[in-house]
């Protein structure tokens, strides 16, 4: 399932979940204009599970744990990542305001590299992204709209469905994998480059457990949101 919209509207400009975009976006190209000169900013400012363990009383190593939320390791990363913060990121921004939001946002990221480590304490791959700290986007949004709809995209063989679902289903069926993948990587020995699973696990799980804390108690919902149901349109080509 691939989510394109939902179909919350914002209250407010969206400019903090703006500026974190074009932050990681230039930060990726960049890098990316570095050539191979890349992998030492990778090594350098990622992080990395052993060395983290080893030298975390140093300032420097410390902070690779916000300083790697800002890099991506290519385009499909960085744009998976910054379509999910666009497409959920502005109704949690909107519920929490900007710097809260921010702050919510960075913490999410931080616990997320952290329960990585810990799910690999010997890894010596560095580990890069920004999805743990948008995997606490979601988790909050998921207790703040759950019945919210959201239009995916759901290839089916050689069709493809453009229906209208829950947000509960979206993206409590994202977590679902996550949980699954990172169970299945703790018998793994070797650890390898791939997916930061537990990143995304704690990342959402911070998301909601820090929800009461940054969300505001004085916001107002917009007369405008829609409430009715929504048919299921669907597209094949």
């Amino acid at each position: 399932m691939f989510p394109l919209r939902d179909n919350i509207p914002s209250r407010r400009f969206p400019l903090m979940t703006i500026l974190l975009i074009v932050v990681n976006v230039t930060i990726f190209l960049s890098t990316a204009l570095l050539g191979p000169a890349a992998n030492r900013v990778v090594l350098l400012f990622g992080v990395i599970p052993a060395r983290l363990i080893r030298d975390w009383h140093q300032p420097l190593i410390l902070s690779t744990l916000l300083s790697s939320m800002y890099l991506h390791g290519g385009w499909a990363h960085l744009l998976g990542n910054m379509w999910y913060l666009w497409i959920f990121g502005d109704n949690v921004e909107d519920r929490m305001g900007r710097w809260r939001y921010l702050v919510f946002y960075t913490l999410c990221g931080i616990i997320a590299s952290l329960l990585q480590v810990l799910s690999a304490p010997r890894s010596t791959i560095p580990m890069i992204g920004a999805s743990g700290a948008i995997a606490g986007v979601l988790g909050a949004y998921l207790l703040l709209y759950p019945k919210a709809r959201v239009s995916t995209l759901i290839p089916v063989f050689y069709f493809i469905r453009i229906v209208w679902l829950p947000a509960v289903i979206v993206l409590g069926g994202w977590f679902l994998v996550q949980l699954m993948n990172g169970l299945a990587t703790l018998n793994v020995v070797m650890q390898t480059g791939g997916t930061a699973w537990w990143a995304h696990i704690g990342g959402f799980i911070a998301g909601m457990a820090l929800l009461p804390i940054f969300r505001r108690r004085d916001y107002q919902a917009p007369p405008s949101w829609p409430d009715r149901t929504y048919h299921n349109p669907e597209i094949r080509w």
